[in-house]
């Protein structure tokens, strides 16, 4: 009866991929045929179609198909209901992957804009009016607080005051610098130009400060991903000698005993190396 159901449900799960791909073909001819026609207006997406985009914004779910596809070969519902408590831990690591990836963009857009209006004000624009073109330009304060930069900037506003607000977001921090260059060149009257270049190759060291630290870090990484994938190495090597892995780490209670300890070890393990890894880029 179990091989049945998990019969029927690996059916099931290869007729939704196979779902999936014959949408993804059909889009993509689609997609052609409105293209050689000069059609603009798209038509309504399938529901394959819209499955699928939601599932490539939401990489964390593929936990689950990967859970029915191994419940289905080993005739167990222990698979899934992992691959379940797993999507949480995997769409967080999601997120903060793509957080990181929105602050290094920010970082060099912060670079940029002090490029920019460096060479706006060795051109002979006011430092005001460079400022709005640099933000414009370099897309590195966007929002409600972009707009009050140019706001300040425009009007003759506090610009320290606003930039110092902005520096508030992450990667953002350079604008600190910028608000402390602003401030001293229009009180003083030293020269904004030289402090936004010099500024500019300080984040630029930094930059590349971290960039070395993070190349030193890959070697170290890579290994705990390799070990880390050692175990499922392990089940494909034991299956491919006759072993059945599965039906001893599903149908029996050491062998679910065993699952279970070593998932949570695993997961431990993985959250303690990323742990460190943070904290070492942190530092």
């Amino acid at each position: 009866m179990s091989w049945g159901v998990s019969g029927v449900g690996g059916l099931g799960v290869v007729a939704a991929l196979w779902g999936v791909a014959q949408a993804r073909v059909r889009g993509r001819e689609v997609r052609r045929a409105r293209a050689v026609l000069g059609v603009d207006r798209p038509g309504r997406a399938s529901v394959g179609e819209r499955w699928w985009a939601w599932l490539r914004g939401r990489p964390e779910w593929w936990c689950v198909v990967g859970g029915a596809v191994i419940g289905a070969a080993g005739a167990s519902v222990l698979p899934v209901v992992l691959g379940v408590c797993a999507v949480p831990g995997v769409g967080r690591l999601r997120r903060a992957r793509a957080a990181r990836r929105g602050t290094e963009r920010r970082r060099e857009a912060v670079i940029r804009l002090c490029g920019l209006l460096a060479g706006e004000v060795r051109a002979g624009r006011q430092p005001g009016e460079g400022l709005v073109v640099a933000v414009r330009d370099s897309g590195a304060v966007t929002g409600a607080r972009g707009a009050a930069v140019v706001a300040a900037a425009r009007f003759g506003g506090d610009v320290p005051g606003a930039l110092r607000a902005a520096a508030r977001e992450p990667g953002a921090e350079g604008l600190g610098g910028l608000a402390a260059c602003w401030r001293v060149a229009v009180d003083r009257g030293a020269g904004l130009a030289a402090g936004l270049e010099r500024l500019a190759d300080a984040l630029r060291a930094e930059r590349d400060q971290r960039a070395d630290f993070r190349a030193q870090l890959a070697g170290p990484v890579s290994t705990a991903g390799m070990l880390a994938g050692l175990p499922v190495f392990g089940l494909l090597l034991g299956a491919a000698m006759g072993a059945r892995p599965l039906r001893v780490l599903l149908h029996t209670w050491p062998g679910v005993g065993c699952l279970v300890v070593g998932g949570a070890l695993e997961a431990a393990g993985l959250w303690w190396a990323m742990r460190i890894v943070r904290g070492a880029e942190e530092r």
